[in-house]
């Protein structure tokens, strides 16, 4: 299994750009997929650098309905119109982020991504979505850990105004080939200690491979309160047998933070940066 970070927040391999978003594309034994597209056609630009064909994507993922991980959909599905697009049900709600001052601005998706003939509003509920023996889908997190004070300046527009969104619009996605499972969620806003619990009451065990944000970035530096989480945080990925890939909104500090104490278990994934699974050699 081929996995390609096609943007993301910082520059990696000589050419790729970078913008705040996330986007990767995978090869597996029977598919060609994109899990999510940034914010922009950027991705599409590193495609084409890299020697990626993105017309012979057959599926696309969206992890949760905001802009910098659905605002390519649209440029995409201009070159690609076979591509079913896998899009959480509750994905087109109106999402905001509100600053300091409280001024909110929109971060969700164009609405005319909905009108797509390729979109499939993907319910896992309380089970699984399978989409084939590969590739399934799930949702319904809970809240046993903590979540990421990030969140805090999130909103959903309802008819009561603004209100603290809950990340019901999060999906997760599960790759299974032979005997590897990799587990894709783009942002981890419910937390991604929250995020292996569901994984294991739906899978059992623990993922080879876990590529995730972590929604621990933040501009105007980090509280005793984030530090704490950030390093409980570490702690607990310990304890499992997987290997965790991030980068995009889990911010350098935190990542660095981390990484003392994860070491190799941990890896930061840059734009244009590859990762093999089941290659020769690979230690997972």
């Amino acid at each position: 299994m081929r996995i390609i970070n096609l943007v993301e927040n910082t520059e990696g391999r000589a050419g790729c750009g970078a913008e705040h978003g996330l986007s990767f594309y995978i090869e597996t034994e029977h598919h060609k997929l994109l899990m999510d597209t940034g914010q922009s056609g950027l991705f599409m630009q590193n495609a084409e650098k890299l020697g990626i064909d993105l017309t012979k994507v057959d599926t696309v993922v969206l992890s949760h309905g905001h802009y910098d991980h659905g605002g390519g959909i649209l440029p995409f599905a201009e070159i690609n119109r076979d591509a079913k697009i896998y899009v959480p049900e509750k994905a087109f709600g109106e999402y905001y982020s509100v600053n300091k001052a409280g001024e909110p601005h929109y971060i969700g998706l164009a609405k005319e991504i909905r009108e797509l003939p390729q979109v499939v509003l993907a319910e896992s509920g309380d089970g699984i979505y399978r989409i084939d023996d590969e590739l399934s889908l799930f949702s319904g997190i809970g809240n046993a850990h903590p979540i990421p004070s990030t969140n805090r300046r999130l909103k959903v527009k309802t008819e009561e105004g603004l209100m603290q969104d809950d990340f019901r619009h999060e999906q997760c996605l599960v790759i299974s080939e032979g005997n590897k499972k990799v587990l894709l969620s783009g942002c981890a806003h419910h937390g991604i200690l929250n995020v292996l619990e569901r994984y294991h009451e739906l899978y059992g065990g623990d993922p080879d491979v876990v590529i995730s944000g972590f929604h621990m970035m933040k501009k105007h530096g980090y509280s005793d309160e984030d530090i704490n989480m950030i390093i409980d945080t570490a702690l607990e990925l310990r304890k499992y047998k997987t290997v965790f890939y991030t980068g995009h909104c889990t911010g350098v500090e935190p990542y660095n933070e981390m990484k003392k104490l994860m070491g190799d278990q941990l890896q930061y994934v840059h734009s244009g940066d590859e990762i093999r699974i089941g290659a020769p050699g690979e230690a997972i």
